[in-house]
């Protein structure tokens, strides 16, 4: 019955106003729509490092309130009257959808945490940090460290990468060297880091037990939610185990865990050989009563997208779309993206994220419809694209080159070759121009269907058109004749490309033409590729012509290669070197020994050479 409902609901979405068909195709069925340790007495002191505060379920109406105001006494007021205390997670997601508005987001964490009573954590301050590096509030961001090292919290090394990254594109020569100077001097000073090590020494050297316990129990540790994090941090690698030193610290006297720790332990589960137990322990959370904030949820989502976990995603994402912490609009994109890149998109787990979206209210954008179609052209249900399609038109949202590209794409992997060039003409047909991704998609398409042939008329078509090809381009086409086994004729586009067109190849382009030509002995035809990377200033290929020359080449082949690796006079002393050897590998030592009498005097005449020959006599002999 509700598989019933959920299709219903799919073929409502599906329905539109007929409009100009965009697919020039031959009708297809339509195909229907479519998923604990014991607690143990231990003397430890526990130093809590935020203050639990009262649930917020209200994070939405809070943060409107800030947004939609400039700061002042008044709103101070409006914000206590709303919710006199804040949760760690609705400080995060408050703080994360503030982060492109730094000034804002430094007046609501200022008040929240003196006016407010609000105790941050190590992973809130973390997340101040990313938010306040950049130019215009650097200052705060300095402000924000002294406060830190006040209160006796670290720099993690995730953090300050982040930074570190930030400054160096922000060209903040001053503050890399600063952030650099102060990250290395806290590890340093740090009197935890020590007693971090030896705990996670102590989990990591056996499998979890009474031994274990036993050692940790001996050790004299302060129990705190920063050294918490800190030790789980460490032990990102071992999810199970760091999942029994949580388990473990949960039983300690004096400690209880809290939504910072739960969100840490989470962040480390939240992969691919420890799934059963992350989902067991967001059931735990919520039991508890924690949150995951919503940081805690871009990472992971992240990281299950980057290992193809999308059931996982999704599942993540409706468990936080029915909570007060709500994904954004992007998060949604960018689902459906992934969900819809690879040629084999789950169409069910497409739907479940539009359904999700939807009913939280939200209406969807070009880039969402944009994801549905994407899935949908990569499985071939071309017949539910177009209705996506005239959806999107009835709304307002015209295809673009990108969904034409989508369309193209689709129809090539499922060798509509015919279809998908018609598809170019239509474009231009309805005003679109078609741009250089949309023609190298077809382009693609043709030489992944071995027709290279075809895929020239299409180039051909595209020159004419006054579209100019680019480095990707030219190395698809190439990858086309390698393919075929058309070693010469890849070699000709590329050279007049290269002459003609002055375009400018990638260095794998080159690279890979070079290896096929040499396999050929086409030495001359490889030499000359040479000589234009080095125009285009990519560092030499050595590798593939050494390995020629030694087996196949000639003395002056050698000699060739010599002065066309280096712009100087003379190539390196270990240039000529890996020739000499090379010819010694392969028993050509006449070669080797006529190569060295060609050679300059200088270099007949160096130790390593002299070496090499065996002495400097016996080179001066072979050199007479």
């Amino acid at each position: 019955m509700n598989r019933a409902k959920t299709t219903l609901r799919h073929l409502r979405l599906l329905n539109s106003l007929h409009s100009t068909r965009l697919y020039p195709q031959v009708p297809i069925p339509f195909s229907h729509l479519s998923p604990s340790l014991s607690k143990q007495p231990h003397a430890y002191i526990s130093i809590p490092t935020y203050q639990i505060l009262s649930f917020s379920t209200q994070p939405t109406s809070i943060l409107e309130l800030i947004v939609d105001s400039d700061w002042s006494k008044e709103l101070e007021h409006k914000l206590s009257n709303t919710n006199p205390k804040l949760t760690h997670e609705t400080v995060v997601y408050i703080l994360k959808k503030l982060d492109k508005d730094p000034k804002r987001a430094s007046k609501f964490f200022n008040w929240v945490c003196d006016k407010n009573g609000f105790r941050p954590s190590s992973a809130i301050y973390s997340l101040v940090l990313r938010i306040f590096a950049n130019k215009e509030s650097v200052k705060q961001f300095w402000a924000t460290i002294t406060k830190m090292k006040e209160l006796g919290f670290y720099i993690d090394e995730a953090t300050y990468l982040t930074v570190l990254g930030v400054f160096r594109n922000s060209k903040m020569g001053n503050d890399v060297t600063a952030w650099t100077q102060l990250y290395n001097k806290m590890v340093k000073e740090n009197e935890m880091s020590d007693v971090v090590k030896k705990v996670v020494g102590v989990v990591t050297r056996s499998d979890w037990g009474r031994e274990v316990e036993r050692d940790l129990g001996e050790m004299e540790i302060l129990l705190s939610d920063g050294f918490v994090l800190r030790v789980l941090k460490e032990l990102r690698g071992y999810p199970l185990k760091a999942l029994s030193f949580f388990k473990w610290v949960g039983g300690c006297l004096g400690y209880e865990h809290n939504s910072v720790t739960y969100n840490a332990v989470a962040r480390v589960l939240g992969r691919d050989d420890s799934i059963g137990e992350f989902w067991s322990m967001v059931k735990e959370m919520q039991g508890l009563g924690h949150e995951m904030d919503i940081d805690t949820y871009i990472k992971i989502s992240r990281q299950f997208q980057k290992n193809k976990m999308l059931k996982d995603a999704v599942e993540l994402y409706e468990l936080m779309m029915d909570g007060p912490y709500k994904p954004s609009a992007q998060d949604c994109g960018v689902l459906l993206r992934t969900i819809s890149v690879g040629g084999n998109a789950n169409m069910d787990l497409v739907y479940r994220v539009v359904d999700k979206h939807e009913a939280a209210g939200n209406v969807l954008t070009k880039s969402d419809y944009d994801g549905i179609h994407r899935a949908l052209t990569s499985v071939g249900r071309f017949d539910e694209a177009e209705k996506i399609v005239e959806t999107m038109r009835k709304l307002g949202h015209e295809p673009d080159n990108i969904t034409y590209s989508q369309l193209v794409f689709g129809l090539c992997k499922a060798r509509r070759l015919e279809e998908a060039s018609k598809v170019l003409d239509l474009m231009e047909a309805n005003g679109c121009i078609p741009d250089i991704k949309t023609w190298t998609i077809l382009i693609n398409g043709h030489c992944a269907a071995n027709e290279v042939d075809k895929a020239l008329f299409c180039f051909a078509n595209m020159m004419e058109k006054n579209c100019g090809a680019d480095a990707d381009l030219l190395d698809v086409l190439v990858n086309g004749f390698i393919s075929q086994n058309r070693i010469e004729g890849a070699n000709q586009l590329v050279v007049e490309m290269v002459n003609k067109v002055r375009l400018r190849p990638w260095q794998a382009t080159y690279k890979s033409l070079i290896q096929r030509l040499l396999e050929k002995r086409k030495f001359e035809e490889a030499l000359n590729l040479l000589h234009l990377m080095k125009k285009h200033n990519y560092p030499p290929s050595p590798e593939p012509f050494v390995h020629f020359i030694s087996r196949f080449g000639t003395v002056e082949d050698a000699g060739d290669f010599l002065k066309a690796l280096s712009g100087k006079e003379y190539p390196s002393i270990s240039a000529y070197l890996h020739v000499f050897k090379a010819f010694f590998q392969e028993g050509r030592d006449s070669e080797a020994k006529d190569l060295l009498f060609k050679c300059p005097h200088h270099i007949r005449k160096h130790e390593a050479i002299c070496s090499l020959f065996g002495s400097s006599k016996s080179s001066n002999a072979a050199a007479a």
